[in-house]
């Protein structure tokens, strides 16, 4: 395991506990973006790095009891409190990175991934990944609870104009990467830019 992957774990492992209380209200912007997936009944959908799966709930809603829905996080901690909060109930959870994930090419409708990009090691690599796991014509959704400029703001830094997750910065990756952004929302209630899988 590289020092990044080693990073992430010992980040979210330290915060895993108090995650969910350190951000009660996300679960409407959660369930509004699962929406804009664009999901039916039956898709089969991943969150990717489900932390402790605050999106899991609104993705089996949108699937139905026939669909089926992952959630895999590098991580333990995260996944140990995801079933601590019951949402292993709506999703299967893997101990998985998102750099090499155990699953058939073309095997999944969509992937959302909520806070992801910026723990990615490799993001071209890793969003190659993540469209290996994708039919054609399936999407993705980058989605955060707070847009890049409250984000900063919390975090006590300034948006560079080589921020990851610039609008143009952003499309180029993902044309990189086997995907086509069809959707870019940069606001201080949310981020969420989404794509389809290209053939």
């Amino acid at each position: 395991m590289n020092d990044d992957r080693t990073h992430v774990q010992e980040f979210f492992a330290a915060r895993a506990a108090d995650w969910d209380t350190r951000f009660p209200d996300d679960g409407p912007a959660y369930a509004a973006a699962v929406a804009e997936l664009g999901l039916h009944e039956g898709d089969r959908v991943l969150d990717a790095g489900c932390g402790t799966g605050r999106a899991l709930p609104p993705l089996r809603a949108a699937v139905g009891p026939s669909g089926v829905v992952l959630g895999a996080d590098l991580t333990p901690a995260m996944l140990e409190a995801a079933v601590r909060a019951g949402r292993d109930r709506d999703g299967r959870l893997l101990l998985a990175d998102v750099a090499a994930l155990p699953l058939r090419a073309r095997s999944l409708d969509a992937v959302f991934a909520a806070g992801l990009i910026a723990h990615l090691p490799d993001p071209a690599e890793n969003l190659r990944e993540l469209a290996r796991v994708v039919r054609p014509g399936g999407g993705l959704a980058l989605f955060h609870p707070i847009g890049r400029k409250a984000l900063a703001a919390r975090q006590g830094r300034q948006i560079t104009p080589d921020d990851l997750r610039a609008e143009p910065n952003l499309r180029t990756l993902l044309t990189r990467s086997g995907w086509r952004m069809t959707s870019y929302v940069d606001e201080d209630a949310r981020f969420l830019a989404l794509a389809v899988r290209e053939s």
